[in-house]
């Protein structure tokens, strides 16, 4: 995949105007970084739910901007990174990191995360910035009945 030019990111806290964008990159980043996953929720109800996050998490939704388009989110709650999804026609152009970075400013102290086994490019993502795999499950537990990792960032 060609990678997309180095331009400037902004990140923000999410608005409800937000939703749509943001359930687009959800929906975009996971079909195409996991085609093979099962999907627990329709597309409507996925759309229903990111389109009213930021009035509903404990914690901070955070979009990254890239031309006034939102090419990336996070969610951020405490002690947790709860969501990290680029669009793929940004991913490799820094707006993974910028959410990233953003997140560590806020959670200070360290935080925690999921991702699937088999999702080896955000393994090898947070691995580059520090995080250590805590522990694997067997998919159990999550909605997916994937497998997944727990993966922790602390300040060095």
């Amino acid at each position: 995949m060609p990678q997309p030019e180095q331009q400037q990111v902004l990140v923000r806290d999410a608005t409800s105007a937000d939703g749509e964008a943001v359930a687009d990159v959800f929906l975009a980043a996971r079909h195409t970084a996991m085609p093979w996953l099962w999907s627990p929720r329709t597309e409507e109800e996925v759309r229903w739910w990111f389109g009213g996050l930021p009035e509903r998490t404990d914690g901070r939704v955070l979009v990254a901007e890239r031309d006034g388009a939102v090419v990336g989110f996070a969610e951020v709650l405490p002690g947790e990174l709860n969501h990290l999804y680029v669009d793929p026609q940004a991913q490799g152009g820094g707006v993974g990191t910028a959410l990233f970075s953003r997140a560590t400013e806020l959670e200070p102290e360290g935080f925690e995360l999921w991702t699937f086994q088999r999702n080896a490019r955000a393994r090898a993502f947070y691995e580059a910035r520090g995080c250590r795999e805590v522990y694997e499950t067997d998919g159990a537990d999550n909605e997916e009945r994937e497998p997944d990792v727990r993966i922790a960032w602390a300040p060095a």
